[in-house]
This record gives structure tokens, C-alpha cells and sequence, in this order.
């Protein structure tokens, strides 16, 4: 909520209810992101500029709110942006954690088919199946890759999305892309990429594209589809947390105490 005003400010007042962009530009064009490259986390207030202002409808909370930006925001990015998901496309989202459990439910929205999430994790896996997966396959098992060809009726998968940042992961996914077939990078890794066959991959037409979080059109899209009642988060926010325990609200995301989707902090 929108506590005091700088100058020249003309188009939001003092309570309005909004929520703020994960990040912004900066005059060379580079995206930086809040918390990371500038202060703006972990605080009772922040400094935004206007332009990182997101309008937030009466009927959703807060907390909702704010997983919006970069939680939701980056697999939105990288459904309908960087991977272009169509209708009946078959896609897998490898890694159901805070980022691919939505990728899982926005591939459910804009019409994928089949959707496939891979998890050894089994709670997440049974997470990946509440939040509209068609199936959920332990990745280090045996058949994992042979279950794909089936499910794909061997055409392999049109988008593969990489949300664990593990390399076995990402040469699990290009052994299974179909003609065409795109790995969406969204997991962050230092490891090296390797493509065996590189005949099979430049036959194929594949490719491999990179993915960092989104742009601001992506949150003010999904507050829209929120307020049009076509999504809602309340089952992604796994817990709310004062400010002051901000440290046991970290150890149990490192513990993955409970499985949580996303921790919110309150002011």
C-alpha cells in the first residue's frame, strides 16, 4: 500500500493498494532486480519508483500479491514469452518447486496437453497433479524417459522447461524433444550444457533458449487475469511469517519444512 508520495507524482495516491515489480531498467537497458541488485526486500517500507507501481484489485490480499511478481510473473514469462506454448502442445516441466508448481498451472491455462511434471520429490509430485499437471513422474526412475515417449505417443515433447538448474535435468529434456521441440533454461546453473547428438538436434530444428525472469507487462497481465477470476494464489502462499522471523522463515525454506510453495513476510 502506497504510504507517502515523492515529487511530481500524479498518478497514485496515498493508500492505494499495490503491488511492485520484481525489478526495472536502468538507463543502458539492463534489467536489475529488487533485493538483488538495489534494497527493496525484507523491509517494513520500500523506496519504488512510479513506473514499478502495479494497481492491485480490492479482492486480493497481499500476500497473493506479492508472489505475483518473479514467483508467478517468471514462469509466465517463460510459458507464454520466451518457450510460446500453443494449445495442445505436450510440454514437461522438470522441478516442482515455488516456480515450476505455477509453470504447471499457467501451462494449464493458454491449453498444453499433455502436461508432464518430473519430480523425485513425491510431495511435490502429488502438488504438480493438484495444480493441473495431467501426470507426475519420478525423474530417477528407469522409465522416466521411455513414460514420456508414451505419453507423447513418440513424438516427444513440443517445450521441455528446465525449473531445477540441474544439468542431468537438461540432458534428460533434449533426449526427449520432438521436431521443433524447445528447452526453456529458467533454473539457473553454473554447469555446462552439453548436446551429444548434435546431428539429431540440428535435424530436428531444436532449440535451447535461456530464460530470466519477466517483464513488467507479465505481472499487470496476471493481476488482470486474477481480477478477471480466471486465476487466484491462495494455496501457493505456504505460510506468512512477521519480519522480525525472517531467519525461521529461511531455515524452513532450506529445510523445505512442510514442501512451501512460497514464504511471505509481514511488515
Amino acid at each position: 500500500m502506497v504510504e507517502e508520495l515523492g515529487p511530481e507524482v500524479f498518478d497514485v495516491g496515498v493508500g492505494d493498494r499495490v503491488a511492485l515489480q520484481a525489478g526495472e531498467h536502468d538507463r543502458h537497458g539492463r534489467l536489475l532486480t529488487r533485493g538483488v541488485d538495489y534494497d527493496g526486500g525484507w523491509a517494513e517500507y520500500a523506496l519504488a519508483s512510479e513506473s514499478t507501481l502495479v494497481p492491485i484489485p480490492d479482492g486480493l490480499p497481499f500476500e497473493q500479491a506479492a508472489i505475483i511478481p518473479d514467483a508467478v510473473s517468471t514462469p509466465w514469462a517463460a510459458v507464454t514469452a520466451t518457450g510460446d506454448v500453443r494449445p495442445a502442445e505436450a510440454v514437461a516441466v522438470w522441478g516442482v518447486g515455488g516456480l515450476g508448481a505455477h509453470a504447471v498451472q499457467l501451462l494449464r491455462m493458454v491449453g498444453a496437453a499433455p502436461i508432464i511434471a518430473a519430480d523425485p520429490d513425491e510431495r511435490a509430485r502429488a502438488r504438480a497433479l493438484d495444480y493441473g499437471a495431467d501426470v507426475a513422474l519420478d525423474s530417477t526412475t528407469p522409465d522416466f524417459l521411455t513414460r514420456i515417449g508414451q505419453l507423447t505417443h513418440g513424438r516427444g515433447l513440443d517445450v521441455a522447461f528446465d525449473f531445477a538448474g540441474v544439468p542431468i535435468v537438461r540432458e534428460q529434456a533434449v533426449q526427449v524433444l520432438g521436431e521443433h521441440g524447445r528447452l526453456v533454461l529458467v533454473g539457473l546453473t553454473d554447469k555446462p550444457l552439453e548436446v551429444r547428438d548434435g546431428t539429431r538436434f540440428s535435424y530436428l530444428r531444436q532449440q535451447v533458449l535461456g530464460h530470466y525472469g519477466s517483464e513488467p507487462e507479465h505481472v499487470v497481465q496476471l493481476v488482470d487475469l486474477v481480477r478477471a477470476g480466471r486465476l487466484e494464489f491462495s494455496r501457493s502462499v505456504s505460510g506468512t511469517f512477521p519480519l522480525e522471523e525472517a531467519p525461521q522463515a529461511v531455515d524452513r525454506l532450506e529445510r523445505r519444512t512442510g514442501a512451501p510453495v512460497r514464504l511471505v513476510l509481514t511488515p
